[in-house]
């Protein structure tokens, strides 16, 4: 063979590699799902909007979802027009509007999947500086969402903030108008812990009161009120996730500790080491309104999805697939943004209960690994009882305890600390007193400033953008990491170089070989 030939041939060779590298290996066929679809709970959308657009881009996964309130979610499951439902409280077997108890046809599960702090978000300025460290004893609340407070400058509002001058100003309670499990959550709370103030009991739908209260469908209809100018003076009940987006302050809650601490996903996570769990994954609160722990935030909870566990009229096994494998997101993977969102993640008892609900699902992809979960509360080999994030949360700053100091810094979404007004002393919480990371509070102002065109979900609510002056409630959901130079790619380089090298290296060679010209 002539050394011409031997070119041709490397050529050949080299330009057949060169495509063959081109071309993706063999792998496993990826992974399709069907669109399953819920409804239910706006306490816990940001967390599960944020989630939907993570699997969408993971796993090309859909997953609708309208944040429609807990109890028009449940109701939904029953008629069985949604695959799944979310809400913060179970089925009532006696609905407080009288009608018929909410018995579903089929069989299911209540899955826990979030939990958070239910905030009181407000707006108020004192000699046109808005105030950010609020502080409020439980009684007070209880007193101003009946009604029996209702002015700012109330002496028990005074007494719980010894560094402020209330102003004279009339206070707005923003409550829900539609069947609501937050409303239901505040409500069992202000029941169980003041019932001589609170004497309705736990209901869904927050009862129509007279005076200054305004009704607002969902949380960011409430939410949406409170941040607007008109909204000075106003304060609602609303999961942390909603004012730490809008760049609204807190109010940070008295606990029985005798410590005002604000609802960050550590106090949430140090709080819910008293609740106690129902056999059938729902939760009694009481360990969690009476924990004596000086981090706790008394009014913390978690929300449920609850899911069918046999096929019903729109709900089959390869949606079933879809649902188990979207629930296993959620209570791993997912659990790393929940504090950045506003929540706190689930701890390691919470997540093996959901485990063993996804394994109940028709269609499962089977339970989760705890091995490589990733969930931030606990790593393999943890017992159960131990929380990471409750073990390492801080304790609250001296200027928190109650009594003739109080914290200058800001709540919530709020990057501003409230000048002294009053007669008390004040102080600055060290950076390690459970103060959310400024960074998200930072970047939700900044977007809440833009002045934006506003924009409405399919259900009417204000999404993002502006209705007025003043801020807005608005969901941020992350946007995930680019992906960077892997196999695929290099694999790819490589062939194109060689490529190159097939083309341009044999004529070249080819001519040396051959000689110079005689």
């Amino acid at each position: 063979m002539t050394a011409r030939a031997r070119w041709y041939r490397f050529a050949a060779v080299t330009v057949v590699a060169a495509l063959i590298a081109l071309i993706p290996l063999p792998a496993q066929a990826a992974e399709s799902y069907v669109p399953i679809s819920g409804s239910g709970s706006t306490w816990s959308q940001n967390a599960l909007d944020q989630w939907r657009k993570n699997v969408a881009g993971n796993y090309g996964m859909t997953v609708n979802y309208s944040g429609t309130g807990s109890s028009a979610g449940r109701q939904d499951f029953i008629n069985q027009t949604v695959d799944f439902a979310i809400s913060e409280i179970p089925f009532q077997a006696r609905p407080e509007d009288g009608s018929a108890p909410e018995i579903p046809a089929t069989t299911y599960s209540y899955m826990p999947i979030v939990a958070g702090g239910t905030s009181l978000m407000y707006n108020l300025k004192i000699g046109g500086k808005q105030v950010t460290n609020l502080r409020l004893s439980g009684e007070v609340i209880a007193k101003i969402f009946t009604g029996a407070i209702t002015n700012w400058n109330d002496p028990a509002i005074q007494a719980d903030n010894p560094a402020l001058a209330m102003p004279d100003k009339s206070i707005t309670p923003v409550v829900r108008s539609d069947g609501s499990g937050t409303s239901a959550q505040f409500t069992l709370w202000m029941s169980s812990q003041f019932p001589n103030i609170w004497t309705r009991g736990m209901t869904s739908q927050f009862p129509s009161l007279s005076g200054a209260f305004k009704a607002q469908s969902g949380s960011l209809g409430v939410a949406g009120y409170v941040s607007q100018n008109y909204g000075e003076g106003a304060i609602t009940y609303v999961e942390y996730s909603y004012a730490l987006k809008s760049g609204f302050p807190v109010a940070k809650v008295l606990n029985k500790a005798g410590y005002y601490v604000e609802p960050t996903y550590q106090s949430v996570a140090v709080a819910l080491m008293g609740a106690a769990i129902n056999s059938d994954l729902t939760q009694n609160l009481d360990g969690v309104y009476h924990n004596a722990d000086p981090r706790t935030y008394p009014m913390s909870s978690y929300s449920y999805m609850i899911v069918p566990t046999q096929p019903t009229k729109v709900f089959t096994a390869e949606k079933g697939k879809t649902l188990s494998k979207f629930a296993d997101y959620m209570i791993c993977e997912g659990q790393q943004q929940a504090s950045a969102l506003g929540y706190s993640p689930l701890p390691m008892n919470l997540v093996q209960a959901a485990s063993d609900v996804i394994k109940t699902i028709p269609g499962t992809v089977g339970g989760v690994d705890f091995n490589s979960c990733n969930n931030p509360t606990f790593k393999p080999g943890d017992s159960p009882s131990n929380n990471q994030l409750a073990a390492t949360a801080p304790m609250p700053a001296d200027c928190d305890k109650q009594g003739t100091t109080q914290c200058a810094t800001g709540t919530g979404g709020a990057t501003v600390d409230t000048p002294v007004t009053g007669t008390g002393g004040s102080g600055q919480a060290t950076s390690g007193s459970g103060v959310a990371d400024a960074a998200a509070p930072a970047a939700a102002a900044g977007a809440a400033a833009s002045g934006a065109d506003p924009v409405y979900d399919a259900n009417g609510n204000l999404v993002s953008g502006s209705t007025g002056g003043g801020a807005k409630a608005v969901s941020s959901p992350f946007t995930l990491a680019a992906g960077g130079w892997g196999v695929p790619q290099i694999t790819m380089l490589a062939a194109a170089a060689l490529l190159l090298a097939a083309i341009v290296l044999p004529p070249l060679l080819s001519r040396r070989l051959r000689g110079p010209k005689r």
